[in-house]
């Protein structure tokens, strides 16, 4: 068995024609009959979903790495897309920090007046979306299925918390970081791992740009180069960069990311456009 990575979102909070935003799909199998977990929803998941032949009804779950706006835009879309478009009931897990439910709970509110219109105008919806939401610290994360998944807190303040999560399958494992800097829960889900997604930004570009707002985000991101440190500290197999700040040009083949991050890791590095997909196999 493998695990298979499809970067759903390589984008970041600016909107871009080519880049949609944050957002990771682990895989075991493939098809409508696969496990599949989506990490992050950001603006345009379900489009990007709907290229690779799968939609909101076949999400195993939902999970979620922090609640920063880019990271859960079109949660709302996957919570109502999934309903209207399954035939019985069928309950979305979502998984995230403390704060999730609270965060579902206000878009549940949000869609009131859309739910009530659909239960008023078809007679086979009954009741409104059933959304269950599990809150993490860090540990096991208990989901059925085949794949063992588990959490860690990582370092994203003034977010927090936030959390990363490892994915287990018969020896094939990947670990989706989200936004943080390199940390001790971090390497904890890193440590022998087939592959990390580890969001990065370029901070010696951004470092030169007079704004103070983008000057903020220097200090809880991590740099291709940080995130190959963190994955070579942890003895992972491949590096898979996304959320690229500032984006790399479409079909660009990143060589200067890619360069940054070889210094540190000697390993596959993997970057790429919407919908880059990656095969991790059971390490021998």
């Amino acid at each position: 068995m493998s695990l298979t990575i499809t970067l759903l979102g390589t984008g970041s909070p600016m909107p871009s024609p080519d880049r949609a935003g944050p957002a990771t799909l682990i895989s075991a199998g493939d098809g409508p009959e696969g496990e599949h977990y989506l990490v992050d929803a950001g603006r345009g998941v379900l489009m990007r979903l709907a290229a690779i032949g799968l939609g909101a009804p076949n999400l195993s779950a939902v999970l979620l790495t922090h609640l920063h706006s880019d990271h859960i835009t079109d949660l709302n879309d996957v919570i109502t897309t999934r309903w209207v478009m399954t035939f019985e009931p069928t309950p979305l897990t979502i998984v995230g920090p403390v704060g999730t439910k609270a965060v579902v709970d206000h878009i549940m509110a949000s869609l009131a007046p859309d739910i009530s219109y659909r239960i008023a105008h078809h007679q086979d919806l009954e009741q409104g979306p059933q959304v269950e939401v599990i809150e993490v610290v860090e540990g096991p994360v208990d989901l059925p299925g085949n794949v063992r998944v588990h959490c860690a807190q990582t370092d994203h303040k003034p977010v927090e918390p936030s959390i990363g999560f490892r994915f287990d399958l018969e020896g094939a494992s990947v670990v989706t970081a989200g936004d943080t800097v390199p940390c001790a829960g971090l390497d904890s889900l890193c440590d022998g791992a087939g592959a990390l997604v580890h969001t990065v930004i370029r901070k010696d570009i951004i470092a030169n740009i007079p704004l103070q707002r983008m000057q903020d985000t220097l200090d809880y991101h991590s740099s291709p180069e940080e995130a190959a440190q963190t994955a070579t500290r942890c003895n992972v197999g491949t590096l898979v960069l996304t959320h690229y700040v500032p984006p790399i040009p479409t079909g660009g083949d990143g060589a200067d990311w890619r360069a940054l991050a070889t210094v540190h890791f000697d390993g596959p590095i993997e970057l790429g456009d919407d919908l880059h997909r990656i095969e991790i196999t059971p390490i021998q």
